[in-house]
């Protein structure tokens, strides 16, 4: 699959409104899938999102499963997205549990931390999302794509707690 197929298939999903039908589409493309531009993992996450949002999150949780097992390039780790489908179930102890286990690992992309931080503060963990966005800005590289929403989410979080601005907050635009 091409990366202009599936912003192609995103697209029309988009002006249709129809969540349900991507997400079946994405998840039979991956289980067909051998190779293209895009890794069978980002397609798996992709459906998962799909499903999310046609509020279907125990299919969301299946896809992110099988993402982690797949073990291919998702653009962060599915397991941070696992986190959020079981908030989303109302098991935060088993989200909190996912999340240790990504931080205990080390090595935690920007993206993953980015999404785990926006994650904590959608349930309320407004001083942990700090947390996971804090550590997102320090371990940007300089032109990161991901580098001004990972500190334009931690600003929010920080006006959010009635904290001052620091120097990292300086360096939103």
């Amino acid at each position: 699959m091409t990366r202009e197929h599936l912003d192609h298939l995103l697209e029309q999903a988009l002006l249709a409104d129809d969540h349900s039908s991507l997400a079946s589409r994405l998840y039979d493309v991956a289980l067909d899938y051998s190779s293209g531009d895009v890794s069978r993992a980002s397609i798996l996450v992709l459906a998962a999102e799909e499903w999310r949002a046609a509020g279907q999150p125990a299919r969301a949780m299946e896809c992110f499963q099988r993402a982690v097992q797949d073990g291919g390039d998702a653009g962060f780790d599915p397991r941070a997205g696992i986190a959020d489908t079981l908030f989303e179930l109302d098991r935060p102890d088993e989200a909190r549990e996912v999340i240790e286990t990504i931080r205990g690992e080390g090595d935690v992309s920007t993206a993953t931390a980015h999404t785990i931080a926006e994650t904590l503060v959608a349930y309320g963990d407004l001083q942990g999302g700090l947390e996971w966005a804090t550590q997102a800005a320090l371990g940007c590289d300089e032109g990161d794509p991901e580098q001004v929403a990972v500190l334009r989410t931690r600003y929010r979080i920080r006006v959010d707690l009635g904290l001052p601005e620091d120097e990292l907050d300086a360096l939103v635009s």
